[in-house]
């Protein structure tokens, strides 16, 4: 298959390698597994599915980041302890 030159759909899939922190072939291969599942040939439903992708990983690593805050919270009896070297 000839690659893709749409700017919104390269972009779109570089912002998606970039939240995953994949090269952008890895982000594009994701987008065109599903777009062959799918039986989607037309570049505009695969900028859908990129843009999907995207949502999804941004919204996972929002709630990653709550996630790690709420670990990285001390609990009360521990809030004073230390360790000797």
């Amino acid at each position: 298959m000839p690659p893709i030159e749409d700017h919104q759909y390269l972009r779109t899939c570089g912002k998606l390698a970039t939240c995953l922190s994949i090269s952008i072939a890895s982000a594009r291969r994701q987008v065109d597994l599903i777009a062959s599942r799918d039986g989607i040939k037309e570049v505009s439903h695969r900028k859908a599915i990129a843009e999907k992708l995207l949502d999804k990983a941004q919204s996972m690593q929002k709630e990653g980041a709550a996630n790690l805050d709420l670990l990285l919270v001390a609990l009360a009896e521990e809030e004073n302890f230390m360790t000797e070297d």
